[in-house]
């Protein structure tokens, strides 16, 4: 976990993926964020929190865990694996 402009990146240690504005709580459940971005390789990604009004991201430090609702993860394999393509139509217009 890392502060920068603000903002705090934090180095994932989960496989699934969240959503962008998942809420992003500390261990006593207090709502400290929302996640901001996602950057970083599938496997080894990093995500940054927008911190709430009145958190300071200075007041973390490096080995602070946060925690984000299971709900609002998505699985690795929605990004790694192509879904299979739907159909369109096929062409069959009127006419």
């Amino acid at each position: 976990m890392h502060s920068c402009e603000g903002e705090m990146v934090i180095d994932a240690t989960i496989e699934k993926i969240p959503y962008f504005n998942a809420p992003i709580y500390k261990e006593n459940k207090t709502q400290i964020g929302k996640v901001e971005e996602i950057m970083g390789p599938i496997h080894k990604y990093m995500f940054s929190m927008k911190t709430s009004d009145g958190v300071k991201a200075e007041s973390f430090s490096k080995g602070d865990q946060v925690y984000i609702n299971p709900q609002k993860l998505l699985p690795l394999e929605r990004f790694t694996q192509p879904s299979a393509p739907r159909g369109g139509g096929g062409g069959r217009g009127r006419g």
